[in-house]
């Protein structure tokens, strides 16, 4: 595992940026977490509270179609998807993380659009705690970096 972060550079989003947070329930303690860090980063860089929207849905498995919905009405900059899908005694964490990934990856290659993979894949639950604001950092301002750099590209692409 990589543990390698970009470094931080000072951002200048475009005013009009709007910016979708959809929010796993299952697990959500460690989800919550992931979500106040982006939440709180966003508004950090300068997105005003008004340009982010939350939307929750019951696991890291229906987030492909949330993003899908919400990349269709061409209202969002970026979308950020946060998760936490940790690793059982079945082969059901298998399927769940590679079909979530698998679907982002998809709805932001057919809308042309940054939709962020911002969910945990753990072992354990204290791997998941670990990168949900601990010792590994926050996947959560990990990911509001990761969608407002994207966000910056996509501009500077289209000037």
């Amino acid at each position: 595992m990589s543990t390698e972060v970009p470094t931080q550079q000072e951002r200048r989003i475009p005013k009009s940026t709007r910016i979708a947070v959809i929010a796993a329930r299952f697990n959500s303690d460690i989800v919550d977490e992931l979500l106040r860090g982006c939440v709180h980063r966003l508004t950090e860089i300068g997105l005003p509270a008004s340009r982010i929207a939350v939307h929750h849905v019951p696991g890291a498995f229906e987030l492909p179609v949330a993003a899908k919905v919400l990349a269709k009405r061409k209202k969002f900059s970026a979308i950020i998807c946060l998760g936490a899908v940790i690793r059982g005694e079945t082969p059901h964490f298998d399927f769940v993380a590679g079909e979530a990934a698998r679907g982002i990856a998809q709805v932001a290659i057919k809308h042309t659009l940054p939709v962020i993979f911002g969910v945990l894949t753990t072992d354990t639950r204290e791997q998941a705690q670990a990168r949900a604001g601990g010792s590994h950092g926050h996947a959560g301002i990990r990911a509001a970096d990761a969608a407002v750099e994207m966000i910056e590209f996509m501009a500077r692409i289209k000037h």
